[in-house]
């Protein structure tokens, strides 16, 4: 009877110690502009990284390309003579897309190629501003940031989170 008395009191004992609430830390409370603070600091060192990450590779492979205001790098291979590419204009192109590394993403043909209308989305921005730098005809390869093609998450098929993409393409028909 002690025994089970004993056992009894111990249960007791062990359920009570683990029904009490943990002791509870200080937090300073951060308030609404320290948060955003932190997130724009981040998304900044991000965006670098990201820049210096394409600025080593553009010197390895020795290709000559401007940067849009956007982080947008651009290699021009063959200017095109054709009109300018701009707002709501429908545009068919050829492309390849790739990681930075060389790992095949997506790819359209000639005889299957892309067509989007220009501000309608529907396609990586970084992609649209890009064509809105060229011309009926052109050929370029764009090395587009993660902040203007599928960003954090990737696009959970063949793009990982925070992936550069090289996209090679080819202008068709600008209407």
């Amino acid at each position: 009877m002690i025994r089970a008395f004993r056992f009894l009191l111990l249960i007791s004992s062990i359920l009570h110690l683990c029904a009490c609430d943990p002791p509870v830390q200080e937090q300073k409370e951060s308030g609404p502009n320290e948060v955003s603070e932190q997130f724009i600091k981040v998304n900044q060192y991000m965006q670098q990284r990201h820049q210096d990450h394409i600025s080593a590779f553009l010197e390895r492979v020795g290709w000559p390309a401007e940067m849009s205001p956007s982080g947008l790098w651009i290699v021009v291979e063959k200017p095109g003579e054709g009109r300018r590419i701009r707002e709501n204009m429908r545009v068919s192109y050829t492309f390849q897309s790739t990681l930075l590394d060389g790992t095949p993403c997506y790819q359209s043909s000639i005889e299957n190629p892309k067509q989007i209308t220009i501000g309608t989305g529907g396609v990586e921005s970084g992609v649209e501003q890009g064509l809105q730098k060229l011309s009926d005809g052109a050929e370029a390869i764009f090395l587009i940031p993660p902040h203007l093609a599928h960003g954090n998450f990737g696009d959970r098929v063949k793009i990982p989170g925070n992936s550069v993409l090289i996209y090679r393409l080819q202008v068709l028909k600008v209407e």
